[in-house]
Order: C-alpha cells, then sequence, then structure tokens
C-alpha cells in the first residue's frame, strides 16, 4: 500500500481537498475533490456568523452550533469516504496539511458578532475547525500552515525555489484533467509539504 498525504483548502462553506503521493522529488496527485461542509449551500449556512449577527443572541448561539455540528459531521463524513476510496486503489493517507488565515485565536461570541472583520474570520474558521476535528476522529495527523507562508515555507522545505514550485503543482493536475484551479494547486502544495515531513518522519 503506498502512503499519502492530504492537503485542504477552505472556503466558506466547502473546501477543497488534494491528495498526493509518490517519490518527494516527483509526487502524483492521484485525488482531488470538492468536500461540502453545510448542508444546504446558501449563504444563510455559508456565512453562519454573518447569519448570526441579525439574530438574538440565544437564536445566534443555538444557529451557530446546529452550523458546527453539521460541519463537523460532514467533514467526517467526507473524510472516511476519501480514506475508503483511496483504501480501493491502494494508498493510505498517513498525514494532512490545513491552509490558515492569520492562526490568531478568536474571542468570546459576543465581540466576533461587534466587528465586522472578526464575523469573516470566524465564518472561516468554523470550517477549518470542522475538518482539524474530523482528522482527529480519522487519526489522521494534520497540520496548520499559514497560506501566505506556504510558498516560502515549502520553498525551503522542499528544496525548489517558488517560481518552480508554481510550474510544478500546476503540472499535478495533468494526472486528474480539468478544474484545476487555484484552490486545488494551494491544497497540492500543501500536500506536499505534508508528504515532506512524511518522508522525513
Amino acid at each position: 500500500m503506498q502512503t499519502a498525504a492530504l492537503g485542504f483548502r477552505v472556503h466558506s462553506g466547502w473546501a477543497a481537498a488534494v491528495v498526493l503521493c509518490g517519490p518527494l522529488d516527483a509526487p502524483v496527485a492521484v485525488d482531488r475533490r470538492k468536500i461540502q461542509l453545510v448542508k444546504i449551500f446558501s449563504y444563510t449556512f455559508r456565512q453562519p456568523y454573518h447569519t448570526a449577527e441579525k439574530m438574538p443572541r440565544p437564536d445566534a448561539i443555538k444557529f451557530i452550533s446546529g452550523v458546527q455540528a453539521d460541519a463537523k459531521r460532514l467533514a467526517l463524513s467526507a473524510l472516511r469516504s476519501l480514506q475508503a476510496d483511496l483504501a480501493e486503489g491502494d494508498f493510505k493517507l498517513m498525514r494532512g496539511a490545513l491552509l490558515l488565515a492569520s492562526g490568531r485565536a478568536l474571542p468570546a461570541l459576543e465581540k466576533i458578532l461587534a466587528s465586522h472583520a472578526l464575523i469573516h474570520t470566524a465564518d472561516g474558521e468554523l470550517f477549518r475547525d470542522s475538518l482539524q476535528a474530523a482528522c482527529a476522529r480519522c487519526d489522521l495527523p494534520v497540520q496548520g500552515i499559514r497560506e501566505k507562508e506556504l510558498f516560502e515555507t515549502a520553498s525551503k522545505a522542499l528544496g525548489i525555489q517558488p517560481a518552480i514550485l508554481k510550474r510544478r503543482i500546476a503540472a499535478f493536475g495533468k494526472s486528474l484533467g480539468p478544474p484545476w484551479s487555484q484552490d486545488e494547486k494551494f491544497a497540492a502544495l500543501a500536500a506536499w509539504l505534508s508528504l515532506s515531513r512524511q518522508t522525513v518522519l
């Protein structure tokens, strides 16, 4: 069974996931999928803190808790499905990487809902948290990587210049076919970085 690594790039209500395997100097993308993290793909659920801002506080707390629970359930189901599909192809996920925003801890709900900037941050963190929780349930070690530092970190770890990295990750998509957007490219690079750390360990 070949070992593989997984990368996630999260958006409001969904995430791009890419799996890489193979030698570190020439990995191959073996799976790519969109993971839906809300039960109804609408603004109401994809932007839960924006929605909660307009609610009485007790209702806001209940609503956010519901979206969180759904996101964790959907993330776990998607990850287990991915693991099963990979196992059929004789691949085993060993590590994962999740792209982060600022990485700063969020304050209490009252302070979040009083700040439009924090509302945006909290929406993203809710869905990142759901993926981290799913990885923990599946015994899949996952590391957080700040997105703005992704290319610099990967360049140092892999010993490849950022411009060359961009060409390499663009080429990963050939094995899977289109679409191969920036979401998949960034998730693929996160997976490659995770694969490098897996190899070291």
